[in-house]
C-alpha cells in the first residue's frame, strides 16, 4: 500500500510564497512556449447559469497533472467557495499518484502570480500605482503578490466591507472610489465578467491591466472597444479566442491571431513586450494547467517540511 501526501489550502499557502508563485509560473510560460511542457486544451462540463466544471491537464518537469475545478460565481451568496475542487500529480515515468492538492489554493496562488508577472512585463517601468479590482479569493491572491514583490496596492470590490476587510488583512490601500481604481497605472480586474468593466474610453495611455475574471464563455470585463485600443495579450491563443476576455472580439471578427502577443513568448525572448510609454497593454489570462503544475511542482519541493495528511492506495 503506497502513502501520497495531500495538501490542503493551508498547507499549498505553507510550502508556496507569492514571491516563489512568480518565479514558478514564468517558468512554466517560458517552458510551455519553447514546447517542453505540454498542455492539451482545457475542456469544460458546463452548467449554466449556475457554473461550470473544468478540466485541466499538463505534462512537464517529470510529472503529470489534471486539475478538476469548479466556477460557480453564486456560491457567494450561498457561503460556499466559488472556486473548489482538487488537483492530482503522477510521476510522468511510472503513472504514479504523487500528491493531492486543494484546487482553490493552487488556483488563487498562480492567478495572483499571472496577474503580476503580466503587469510587471509589460506595464511601463515608471509605473506609480497599482489597484485590484475585486477582493475576492483570487482578488486577494493578486494583491498580496503585488506587496509581496514590493509595491504598494489599492483594493476596491463592490462590497465596500469586503475591500476593506482584505485591505486590512494583507496592509493594503482601499481606493477612494471606482474610478481612482481604474485609474491606476498597473490594473488587475478579478471580478465575476458578467458585465464589462472597462468602457471604451475607461484606460488612459500607457496603462496596463490583467483581465483575470473571464475565463469562460460568455464573460467580458473589458467592451471590444476597450480591447481594440490596447495592445493584447494573453496566456494561450487557444484558450482566450474561445472562452476568454478576447472571445467576444474575435467571434466578431474585431481580433484576430496577429493581433494577439502569448506571454510566454515574451518572457522567452521571442516576442516583444511594451513598445512604448504610450501604449496601453491588456493582458487576457484565462487560466493555465501549466501554472497549476508549477505551483505544484513548487508545492512538492516541501512536502518533507509539512505535517501533511497521507492518503493510502
Amino acid at each position: 500500500m503506497s502513502s501520497v501526501p495531500v495538501f490542503t489550502g493551508r498547507d499549498v499557502e505553507a510550502a508556496v510564497s507569492p514571491e516563489r508563485a512568480v518565479e514558478a509560473v514564468r517558468a512554466a510560460f517560458v517552458a510551455h512556449a519553447r514546447g517542453e511542457w505540454l498542455m492539451p486544451p482545457k475542456v469544460y462540463v458546463t452548467n449554466y447559469p449556475a457554473g461550470d466544471f473544468r478540466a485541466m491537464p499538463a505534462l512537464g518537469g517529470g510529472h503529470a497533472l489534471l486539475k478538476w475545478v469548479t466556477s460557480f460565481p453564486g456560491n457567494a451568496s450561498r457561503g460556499l467557495p466559488t472556486v473548489s475542487g482538487i488537483v492530482l500529480v503522477s510521476d510522468a515515468e511510472t503513472g504514479e499518484l504523487r500528491a493531492v492538492l486543494d484546487a482553490a489554493s493552487v488556483t488563487a496562488l498562480r492567478t495572483g502570480a499571472a496577474a503580476v508577472l503580466a503587469a510587471e512585463v509589460l506595464g511601463r517601468a515608471d509605473a506609480s500605482s497599482a489597484a485590484v479590482i475585486g477582493a475576492g479569493v483570487n482578488g486577494r491572491a493578486a494583491a498580496k503578490t503585488f506587496l509581496a514583490r514590493g509595491r504598494g496596492v489599492s483594493l476596491w470590490d463592490v462590497d465596500l466591507a469586503r475591500a476593506q476587510a482584505a485591505a486590512e488583512e494583507l496592509g493594503a490601500d482601499v481606493a477612494s472610489s471606482l474610478e481612482d481604481a481604474l485609474a491606476a497605472d498597473l490594473l488587475v480586474t478579478v471580478t465575476p465578467g458578467h458585465e464589462p468593466l472597462l468602457r471604451d474610453d475607461t484606460l488612459s495611455p500607457g496603462q496596463h491591466v490583467s483581465l483575470m475574471g473571464a475565463d469562460g464563455p460568455g464573460k467580458a470585463e473589458a467592451t471590444d472597444g476597450a480591447l481594440q485600443r490596447a495592445r493584447l495579450f494573453a496566456d494561450e491563443w487557444e484558450q482566450a479566442s474561445h472562452g476568454g476576455e478576447l472571445a467576444h472580439a474575435v467571434e466578431a471578427g474585431l481580433v484576430r491571431r496577429d493581433d494577439v502577443t502569448q506571454l510566454g513568448t515574451v518572457l522567452a525572448g521571442d516576442a516583444v513586450g511594451r513598445r512604448s510609454d504610450d501604449e496601453i497593454t491588456a493582458f487576457d489570462s484565462t487560466g493555465l494547467a501549466i501554472q497549476d503544475l508549477a505551483i505544484a511542482l513548487v508545492a512538492l519541493e516541501r512536502s518533507d517540511e509539512l505535517e501533511l495528511a497521507a492518503l493510502r492506495l
